[in-house]
């Protein structure tokens, strides 16, 4: 088992991959993506994750902006964990190998989506295979079952993974399940991470046990999410439940506009240029965009989301 300080406490930047407007990748933008992050108290991100669009990337790409923020993470003094995960454990073994390399702290994968892992062992050894490319890092497996179809007791794949993959760390929870999620966070008294995933549930997430989350609306309303954990800490519930139907009434409007398009739109008023979604997700219109500003404005979004 590796020995590792590193933990997924606080808030975690699930990162979005920075386009240029015809569609490729814009690394060059990764330098002001961290520095807005460093500059809203954001410590940790998450990249080439989901919000990240690395379903639609290629390899080279994914390794375009991993070296950006290597390089962007040393100054602006924020770490990086590197989701390595496809279709192919051969390439998140791959992009693990590049992710240690280049500074990232910790690395993580989903599970194959398409052909489908059939058994908890058959996961365990995907997970193992992508985790080795990073010997030295700590590896967090990526539990997203409504994206990836793939659900296994949480409980049980720690089981067997800690006795198969020597740098496992732990697991990002991306399902709204608080019993599955409680049960899991209190496996051999709370000996693995398990970042929380849901920030539309996040709260319940806090009452549950969760130390910190890995979240896309993190991003671009950071304040609203750290004024949560401060009211949660200082036992200020009604507060804490006020904030997290902020959250919940902002993730519904850009849902209903298009999420991914509607994020990164955000993170271009807040002076990140993030471009475009990639197909096969569409864009918003100029039209679409006005109303995304009015119903954000109408919430007071641009009051309580960024310092």
């Amino acid at each position: 088992m590796i020995t590792t300080s590193l933990k997924l406490h606080g808030l975690v930047a699930a990162t979005h991959t920075p386009m240029q407007a015809d569609g490729n990748v814009n690394p060059n933008e990764v330098d002001n993506q961290a520095r807005f992050l460093a500059g809203q108290g954001i410590k940790l991100a998450f990249i080439t994750g989901s919000t990240g669009e690395s379903a639609h990337m290629q390899l080279t790409e994914r390794k375009e902006i991993i070296a950006a923020w290597g390089e962007a993470s040393k100054k602006h003094d924020i770490d990086f964990i590197t989701h390595t995960g496809g279709n192919s454990v051969w390439d998140a073994q791959e992009l693990a190998a590049y992710s240690q390399e280049h500074g990232a702290v910790a690395t993580s994968n989903n599970a194959p989506c398409y052909f489908k892992p059939g058994s908890l062992q058959l996961l365990v050894d995907c997970c193992k295979h992508a985790a080795a490319g990073a010997p030295n890092l700590p590896y967090y497996y990526y539990d997203i079952p409504v994206l990836t179809g793939v659900s296994y007791n949480p409980v049980k794949f720690m089981e067997l993974a800690e006795k198969e993959i020597p740098n496992f760390a732990g697991i990002k929870f991306t399902n709204p399940d608080l019993a599955l999620y409680i049960d899991a966070l209190n496996y051999k008294n709370g000996q693995y991470d398990l970042p929380w995933g849901v920030d539309e549930w996040f709260l319940g997430a806090l009452a549950t046990g969760a130390q910190g989350a890995v979240g896309s609306s993190f991003n671009f309303a950071p304040k609203l999410y750290l004024d949560l954990i401060d009211a949660f800490n200082a036992g200020d519930i009604a507060k804490a439940r006020d904030l997290q139907l902020k959250s919940v009434k902002m993730i519904n409007i850009l849902a209903s506009k298009g999420y991914m398009s509607a994020a990164k739109t955000v993170m271009g008023w807040h002076g990140v240029d993030l471009g475009p979604a990639r197909l096969p997700m569409g864009n918003l219109s100029e039209t679409a965009k006005i109303e995304l500003k009015n119903e954000l404005t109408a919430i007071g979004f641009f009051d309580w989301a960024t310092k």
